[in-house]
C-alpha cells in the first residue's frame, strides 16, 4: 500500500491535527498571557508581581505555537500525511463516546447505575457476554462498592441528579 492510499483512507491529515494542536496551544498561550496582564506581570518594589512568570511561560507558548503554525502552513512538517486511519478512529471512538456518556450518566444517575449499566454495555458490546450474566456481574460489582464506600467507609459518592438510589437511605 502507498502512502498516498493510506492518506486517502485516513480520517484525518496530519497537518489538520498539527495546526488543530497549534491553534488551541495559541489560544492556551493567550490566555495565560491576558490573565497575567490582569493580575500583573511587572517587576515590583518588592518583587515579581503575580503574573511576571507566567507571562513570560504564556509568551513562549504563544510564539511557539505561532512557529508552529508557520511551520505547517509553509510546509515544512514531515511525516505521514494520514494522522489516524479511519478504522482506527473507530476503535478509538468506540470506547471514547460511550465513556463520555457514562461520565454524562453519572451526573444525571449516579456513579453506581451509571457504573452498572456501562460495564453491562461493555461486557455484552465488547466482551460478548450474554445480558444476565453482565448485569448480575456489574450489579455485583457496584454493590460491592456501595457497601466499601458507602457502609464502611461512610464517604457518599454522587448519587445524581435524579438520585436513583434514594431508596436504599444512603
Amino acid at each position: 500500500m502507498s502512502e498516498d492510499s493510506d492518506a486517502q483512507r485516513a480520517a484525518v491529515s496530519t497537518r489538520t491535527v498539527e495546526l488543530v494542536v497549534a491553534a488551541v496551544l495559541l489560544c492556551f498561550g493567550a490566555l495565560v498571557v491576558y490573565d497575567s496582564v490582569r493580575l500583573g506581570f511587572r517587576w515590583a518594589d518588592d518583587g515579581p508581581q503575580a503574573g511576571y512568570f507566567p507571562f513570560y511561560i504564556g509568551s513562549f507558548i504563544c510564539v511557539c505555537a505561532a512557529l508552529l503554525i508557520g511551520q505547517v502552513l509553509l510546509g515544512r512538517t514531515t511525516g505521514p500525511r494520514g494522522f489516524v486511519s479511519r478504522e482506527a478512529l473507530r476503535r478509538v471512538l468506540s470506547v471514547l463516546l460511550p465513556g463520555v456518556l457514562y461520565v454524562l450518566g453519572i451526573q444525571l444517575i449516579g456513579i453506581y447505575v451509571a457504573s452498572v449499566l456501562y460495564i453491562s454495555i461493555f461486557m455484552v458490546w465488547l466482551g460478548g457476554y450474554r445480558w444476565a450474566p453482565s448485569l448480575a456481574i456489574s450489579i455485583a460489582v457496584m454493590a460491592a462498592f456501595y457497601g466499601m464506600f458507602e457502609v464502611w467507609f461512610k464517604v457518599a459518592l454522587f448519587k445524581g441528579l435524579f438520585d436513583t438510589l434514594s431508596f436504599l437511605g444512603h
